[in-house]
Parts: C-alpha cells; sequence; structure tokens
C-alpha cells in the first residue's frame, strides 16, 4: 500500500503561488482539523518503514489513549489517512495480514488508540508485573467504584448509603489509583461530587459509559432502594444527596462490606 507524501524538496510556500497551496498547509495537503499544520512537514515516504513504521514509533510512547486527530498531527497526514493506518496495524497485530499473531495489540479505547498486551497473556504479564504483590481492588473498594460509576456525579454520602459503610478510605484509595476524581460540588452544601476518570474507561475497555452492562434486570424493586439509600443523607449532607439523579444501584451480591481498606 502507498500513500501520499509531501515533498520535503519543494519551494518554501513563499516561493510558490497562493492559489498552489491549500489552508493551513504548506503542501496543499489536508491538515488534521482543527489543528493548524506544522511548519515543518515529515517526509515520510523516506524514513524506513513509511508511514506506518512513523505511526507505531508515536504509539509506543504514548502513555494514555491518543485521538486519531492528535496522531495525524503528529505526522503531517489527513486524519482519514490515519484511520486506515490504524485499522491496518491493528490486523497486522491480529495475525490477519499473513504474519503471526503478535503478544501486543492496538485498540482504540478511553476515546484514543493505545497499544496493549494482548489479553491472553494477561496471566504472564501479571505474574511479570505483580512478582508476589497483591494490587488487585479489595470487594469493598470494587462495590464502591461501582456505584460511582452508575450514579456519577456522586458524593460520599450517597456512596456510604448505598453500602452501607464509611467509605472515606476506600474513595481516597481510588483516587490515589486515578479510577474516579472529584467532578464537582453539589450547588446546595458544596459537598464533593465523584466521578469515573479516563482511566477507568481505558481499563474497562469503554468508549463510552453507555456501555456499562445493564444492572436494572438483577435488581428488586430499584426505586426503593434509592429512595431508602437518600432518606439517610439528611445528618451526613444536610439531604442534599435527594436532589441527584437516580441511578441503578448494585447487584444483589454487591453486599456492604465492614472492611473498607482499598486492597487486600
Amino acid at each position: 500500500m502507498t500513500y501520499d507524501t509531501v515533498d520535503s524538496s519543494a519551494a518554501p510556500s513563499g516561493d510558490r503561488d497562493d492559489d498552489q497551496a491549500g489552508p493551513g498547509s504548506p503542501t496543499g495537503s489536508p491538515a488534521a482539523p482543527g489543528i493548524e499544520a506544522d511548519e515543518t512537514t515529515l517526509d515520510l515516504a523516506h524514513v524506513p518503514g513509511g508511514a506506518l513504521a512513523a505511526l507505531e514509533a508515536v504509539l509506543m510512547v504514548a502513555d494514555e489513549p491518543i485521538p486519531a486527530v492528535q496522531l495525524a498531527t503528529a505526522l503531517g497526514l489527513p486524519q482519514r489517512e490515519v484511520e486506515d493506518l490504524l485499522a491496518e496495524l491493528s490486523a497486522e497485530y491480529r495475525g490477519e495480514l499473513g504474519g503471526r499473531p503478535r503478544g501486543f495489540e492496538l485498540r482504540q479505547a478511553g476515546g484514543g488508540w493505545r497499544v496493549y498486551s494482548a489479553p491472553v497473556f494477561a496471566d504472564v504479564v501479571g505474574r511479570f508485573l505483580l512478582e508476589g504483590q497483591t494490587a488487585r481492588l479489595t470487594q469493598a473498594a470494587l462495590e464502591t467504584l461501582a456505584v460511582i460509576a452508575y450514579r456519577q456525579p456522586v458524593t460520599r454520602g450517597q456512596i456510604s448509603a448505598v453500602r452501607g459503610v464509611n467509605v472515606d478510605g476506600v474513595v481516597r484509595t481510588l483516587t490515589t489509583r486515578g479510577l474516579v476524581a472529584e467532578v464537582g460540588q453539589d450547588p446546595s452544601t458544596g459537598a464533593v461530587l465523584y466521578g469515573t476518570t479516563g482511566y477507568f474507561m481505558e481499563r474497562m475497555g469503554f468508549s463510552s459509559l453507555d456501555e456499562l452492562p445493564a444492572l436494572a434486570p438483577h435488581l428488586p424493586d430499584v426505586d426503593s432502594i434509592l429512595d431508602a439509600a437518600d432518606s439517610t443523607l439528611g445528618a451526613s449532607e444536610g439531604g442534599s444527596d435527594r436532589a441527584q439523579p437516580r441511578s441503578p444501584a448494585l447487584p444483589d451480591d454487591a453486599r456492604p462490606s465492614t472492611n473498607d481498606e482499598g486492597t487486600s
């Protein structure tokens, strides 16, 4: 497959007629939408591996998912072309283009693209990283994270009302882990509101919170559970949580825990 590239030997933009260069690009090639083109455009035709290798190099140093438009800006290529390159690399890593399947894969999650280890090797990768350490979230932390994910934005008082225990410690743990963050304040009381983060979306493999599995089919009388939870908040936060929107509560097997440590 060949890709259009910019000829670096072309004369500077000042030596050409204005009508020969498109807006936002000194060579007439469309720049990534919403971002000005760099004054120096790479000539990817003359680098080893071409545009595919250049894209791999950028992805290998990314510590978070990178949107296609940002990758297009870095490479000086149209966004549509970069999206085609991403799809080709993803297929290549899965072994769909004739090579062997790799131990890593390229996938879209958390609003962008990033290289991940293949799920089939999760056990061996986990053994290498942990080396006897226990970094899993406790049941208490998982329950609290579920409440935040389904009821966000939510205060600590709301979470405590649903779980039946004080959650200050476990919320701090989840915040330290980067899974939840402060997203605002209750307008009437100033209580801190919490929500999930982009890192949570990335770890779950979600692009949107709409991808959270529905809990309603597994719950008995959800409204009564939430009414009972909201009615207990007056003492802790002045009843401000009663004005929060309702979302699905936790399933039956997510029973309150008396030990709210963040990790086991």
